[in-house]
């Protein structure tokens, strides 16, 4: 597949052609499920939507039965940002329900198969946009990250996966799972590709007010010669399996060769970040997921009054991952349990934070692992707590406000990628573009 870099060079026809190739290789691979709809806007390089992405007139489920019928009035600030830079949005990509989950599996419209084994998951929750980009049925798409579903997927299927500092791309216009923790980011084919995509999404935008207002780019300066201070957990290695460690080990040993200064670190022990994640994200999933009603947005269930079509609407309209979420919002928020369970949450979370603060005063970039194995198949993470501890080494980031790139480094001895994940520090997406494309040259 052409890359993103090599698409934004062509002329209008060879962009046309481009287009009609990219949409008979999506029939053709209609099985992986990758996409859930070919809408088209804007006449430039193609570009893949994850499904909660608002693009004017387009269908905006959220892979969710409660939006189906429901069509997008505006678009999204990085809709625009996009057609502003010559790139179109094509085609909307399937995902986990509002964005809760670890393998989309959870989408009203069917699971997404990983492309380098049918038989295992692509993550979540932007899987489809993932198996795009993977499957080269994508030149590049955009996915949304709340607590690692841009960087497991990438990891999964072995592409780049890159989630930004909080604030600096603008989430108007994207539909809300949890609101201190959302950021939309790129999935792409290398690590240049990210850079470019990154530089056209990011920017101020005086509608979002969490927006960071800043318009730095990175490309421009990319630099993959730098030598940087690396830090690495050997205590959160410890925790993955025989391939994941195997290759954090070579990448350590690369990127010594590299003259990369490579310096021990500690922080918080993944518990106390999966507990403080799910409190919040569910605590703010309740809030923002109050609104789908049967009233406002798409689908309305038969009703006799107007309780029976909030329960009745509700009720049949959200999956199973999304009510379970919803109840364990509501209890965490309800009164007698806000000060024991939320407010514990928020204070662990400035923890973590205060903890990489502490961390970043010693090193330029973390390395981690994004998953503590390679995809699993279907049917593997058989309860609802196996599947939130598959996102132990990504939910920190989130919680931090940090920005974060996985990279695919190597294929165990089945040929599935491991991706590994490179941490900076807020709004130092400069290094952190910097270390990985180095990174990905050496490997």
């Amino acid at each position: 597949m052409i890359t993103l870099k090599e698409a934004l060079e062509l002329d209008s026809q060879a962009l046309q052609e481009l287009r009609n190739d990219l949409k008979k290789k999506i029939k053709a691979n209609k099985e992986l499920n990758a996409y859930v709809g070919l809408e088209e806007a804007g006449e430039g390089v193609p570009i893949a939507i994850k499904d909660n992405i608002q693009v004017k007139d387009w269908s905006v489920t959220c892979a969710s039965n409660i939006l189906q019928g429901y069509k997008a009035p505006y678009n999204a600030t990085v809709i625009e940002k996009m057609h502003q830079a010559g790139l179109g949005a094509y085609g909307r990509t399937n995902m986990d329900e509002f964005a809760m989950g670890s393998t989309t599996e959870s989408s009203c419209y069917g699971k997404t198969l990983n492309p380098c084994d049918y038989e295992r998951v692509p993550g979540g929750s932007s899987g489809g946009s993932a198996a795009a980009v993977a499957g080269g049925i994508a030149i590049a798409a955009l996915g949304s990250d709340t607590g690692g579903s841009i960087r497991q997927p990438a990891a999964y299927c072995g592409v780049v996966g890159m989630k930004p500092t909080y604030g600096r791309v603008s989430r108007y216009g994207l539909g809300a799972y949890a609101s201190s923790l959302d950021q939309i980011g790129p999935i792409t084919q290398n690590v240049e590709d990210a850079a470019i995509l990154y530089d056209i999404i990011s920017g101020s935008d005086p509608k979002d007010s969490t927006n960071a207002q800043r318009d730095d780019k990175v490309v421009p300066n990319l630099d993959p010669n730098r030598k940087l201070t690396i830090g690495i957990v050997p205590s959160y290695v410890e925790e993955a399996s025989e391939d994941v460690k195997k290759a954090y080990g070579k990448t350590v040993e690369v990127l010594k060769k590299m003259g990369h200064t490579i310096k021990e670190v500690s922080l918080l022990d993944a518990k106390y970040d999966i507990s403080a994640y799910y409190i919040t994200a569910t605590a703010e999933a309740t809030t923002n997921l109050a609104r789908y009603d049967g009233i406002r947005y798409g689908n309305r269930a038969p009703a006799q009054n107007i309780k029976e079509l909030y329960i009745n609407t509700r009720s049949e309209g959200f999956g199973d991952e999304v009510k379970r979420r919803i109840l364990l919002g509501n209890f965490v928020l309800s009164s007698g349990y806000y000060d024991a369970y939320y407010v514990k949450a928020q204070k662990v979370r400035h923890l973590i934070k205060e903890e990489y603060e502490k961390v970043f005063s010693e090193v330029d970039l973390i390395l981690s692992p994004v998953a503590p194995s390679v995809a699993p198949k279907f049917g593997e993470l058989a309860t609802p707590m196996q599947m939130y501890l598959s996102d132990m080494y990504t939910i920190s980031v989130n919680l931090a406000g940090l920005p974060a790139l996985s990279l695919p480094v190597a294929r165990n001895d089945e040929g599935l990628p491991i991706g590994l994940q490179l941490i900076a520090k807020p709004y130092d997406e400069q290094t952190l573009f910097d270390g990985a494309l180095g990174l990905e040259a050496a490997l």
